[in-house]
């Protein structure tokens, strides 16, 4: 039975006149299909995808595995229907397909379940059955190409002595209603969750769906966040493997584990880099994976590509590539390894050589590619969107000595876009280039300009954002500009360099070139301008409040303000440490320059956003309102809003809490630069 909230929606949306794309009206943007994730059997002859869509209630998005052609002839097809969605799909040796998922089984209801099990839907078809059920749940899974062998990481309590104490003990707690956890090291929390007291097992997966052999014992938080890849023959596996550091820091190495006896080594251990991304060689004999150097005040990092052969030193293949690896796999013969990587706003799929590291393009055209697999024949399957096209599945056919050949796979259809989007570029005072995107309304008349800053702040805009989306903001008359200033990916290490320890510097007048070369543009009125930025945007947001007052309006989410008090309180600290010393803290905080904003603001943040904590809202706005040049009345009236969401994390999720999100931006805006007073939704009470 449908909820009334879902009921209440089909009734005005069938009175409601038809919008003249989804991104004219925040419902209707909403109900959009979104695709993630991509999985291909050892043999490529089946594709599948998940494609998350809102549940009746229309406060969730739910996803469910799709099949695709791998031909790109016949249409998409749904084949799990979970009430509560499936994710993480990937394939068995065997060709069934395995999915994580929260249903219930014979005697149980949905909230029995502590967290997600692994599911296993067989090749020839029928039911779903449950393959793997633990008291922690399963986090992630993996198996094997060529054995019946699956991996799966879940989280048990360290006092457990086994899977049923460790039910025991979870049971304990849960109706004791207790909550506390002891710490013995550094992390405590990530993201929008805290940290402990169970930790990160890695399992193999025995024939009953609750017995299964523990490879790691005693792990400590070495398997936090592991990034594992298993071997063709499913013998052993390679996971990144956390090791402490001076600093109360976290260090990255790699380690291989033998399925059969549990026997751990340490295979790659750098003191001076993180080691991550692991890929098995088809022939199990070599390890590719991704080398980030640790920074320092002086020096940001770098992230190469190497490979070891199991016995022999590690080499690494792309030293002389001035470009950052975001994901390896090999091809399905061994012969090569394909990478992806930022460049110039968008993210091109590259061929290396495991033995000479040359690097070579494969597909450069203007899209982002994620998820790439490979299958045999030469045929990779990826992902690729851009600012004009959300995710959606490709094949990719590689012919030698001649370009790639790249096929659309019939999925969801794409949405029709309000607008059209351009590249804009603006020379910089030290003599580099900065470029942007710049997503137009369709509308003749100049627009006003938002221009929006992306996070990171190691990134960079060359990719769709279902939550960042700049043409919400074109339909509602808005010229956005997405630039990619200094500190951005994809440019090159020295373009990374110049905004390194110094924040407010290259990246704030990089940003202030590209608005001016935006303003130029003949479709674009300079005269009303914005400004908007999440996470490290946050901060430029407000440090660009401190510095000139050429915007009318400015919106920073979860931004930094006060870098002192920022960085002992993120749930990383150690990494920021490396750049964040006292000296680059004083001159970089956007906090000491508060006497000089005078543009009305809009503070957004979410109370469980461990990342960027809520304190740095909560001092900026009381400082806003009691030291800015466009300070509170004497009666507490201001120009300012505080947008707060006390359930939301980082980039504020909740469909529902989504759709507040642009409506309170879009009615700060519209009063600010475009002279008008917007309703504000009735749900803000």
């Amino acid at each position: 039975m449908k909820s009334a909230e879902a009921l209440c929606y089909e009734i005005r949306m069938a009175s409601a006149p038809e919008p003249p794309s989804p991104f004219h009206d925040l419902d209707a943007f909403l109900a959009l299909p979104r695709v993630c994730g991509l999985a291909v059997s050892p043999d490529g002859s089946r594709i599948v995808t998940t494609v998350a869509q809102l549940d009746d209630a229309r406060s969730e998005f739910v996803g469910a595995v799709w099949e695709l052609d791998p031909a790109g002839r016949a249409p998409a097809r749904r084949i799990t229907h979970g009430r509560k969605g499936e994710t993480a799909p990937h394939f068995s040796a065997d060709g069934d397909l395995l999915f994580l998922a929260v249903r219930p089984t014979a005697g149980e209801d949905d909230g029995e379940k502590a967290g997600k099990s692994l599911w296993r839907l067989p090749i020839e078809g029928g039911e779903a059955v449950e393959a793997a059920s633990f008291p922690g749940g399963v986090d992630a899974a993996v198996s094997a190409g060529a054995a019946r062998t699956t991996l799966v990481v879940s989280s048990r309590l360290p006092s457990a002595t086994d899977l049923d104490d460790d039910r025991r003990l979870r049971a304990l707690r849960k109706d004791a209603k207790i909550s506390a956890v002891l710490h013995t090291g550094y992390p405590v929390r990530h993201w929008d969750h805290d940290l402990g007291p169970g930790q990160a097992h890695l399992f193999e997966v025995g024939e009953d769906a609750d017995r299964h052999r523990d490879l790691t014992p005693d792990p400590g938080t070495a398997l936090r966040d592991a990034h594992l890849d298993v071997s063709r023959d499913g013998t052993f596996a390679v996971t990144t493997w956390n090791v402490a550091a001076p600093g109360a820091a976290v260090r990255s190495t790699l380690m291989r584990i033998e399925v059969a006896t549990g026997q751990r080594t340490t295979i790659a251990d750098d003191p001076d880099a993180d080691l991550g991304a692991p890929a098995v060689s088809p022939d199990g004999l070599s390890v590719a994976f991704t080398r980030e150097t640790l920074s320092t005040p002086r020096r940001a990092p770098r992230i190469t590509l190497c490979v070891q052969r199991f016995g022999a030193e590690t080499v690494e293949l792309t030293g002389e590539w001035d470009r950052w690896p975001t994901s390896v796999t090999w091809t399905a013969d061994g012969s090569g390894l394909i990478v992806t990587a930022d460049e110039n706003g968008r993210g091109p799929v590259f061929g290396v050589d495991p033995v000479s590291g040359a690097v070579r393009p494969i597909v450069t055209d203007d899209f982002t590619y994620s998820d790439v697999r490979t299958a045999p024949g030469g045929v990779i399957f990826a992902l690729r969107s851009s600012y004009s096209t959300p995710a959606h599945p490709v094949r990719i056919d590689m012919d030698a000595g001649a370009p790639a050949t790249v096929t659309p796979l019939p999925c969801v259809p794409l949405p029709t876009l309000p607008g059209s989007l351009i590249e804009v570029s603006a020379p910089t005072g030290d003599g580099h280039t900065v470029r942007s995107w710049l997503a137009l309304p369709d509308a003749a008349d100049p627009a006003p300009l938002l221009l929006w800053i992306h996070g990171g702040p190691l990134a960079s805009w060359n990719a769709w954002h279902w939550r960042w989306n700049p043409w919400l903001m074109v339909a509602r008359g808005f010229a956005v500009l997405l630039p990619d200033p200094a500190l951005s990916t994809g440019y090159g290490q020295d373009f990374i360099q110049r905004g390194w320890g110094a924040w407010g510097f290259a990246p704030y007048t990089d940003l202030m070139a590209a608005t001016d070369a935006a303003c130029a543009h003949p479709r674009v009125d300079g005269s009303r301008t914005a400004a908007m930025g999440g996470s490290f945007g946050g901060y430029m947001a407000n440090w660009i409040a401190g510095h000139t007052d050429r915007f009318a309006a400015i919106v920073t989410h979860a931004g930094l303000w006060a870098l002192d008090q920022f960085g002992p309180t993120t749930d990383g600290a150690y990494w920021w440490a490396r750049e964040m010393t006292g000296e680059m803290a004083a001159a970089n905080s956007p906090h000491r320059f508060v006497a000089d904003i005078a543009t009305p603001m809009l503070v957004i943040h979410g109370d469980k956003d461990y990342r960027v904590p809520i304190g740095e809202a909560l001092r900026l706005w009381y400082e806003l309102l009691s030291r800015s040049a466009l300070p509170a009345t004497d009666s507490g009236a201001t120009e300012h809003r505080f947008l707060c969401f006390p359930s939301e994390n980082h980039w504020v999720l909740n469909p529902q809490h989504a759709k507040i999100w642009y409506q309170v931006v879009t009615a700060f805006l519209s009063r600010h630069v475009l002279g008008e007073d917007v309703e504000l939704p009735e749900t803000l009470g």
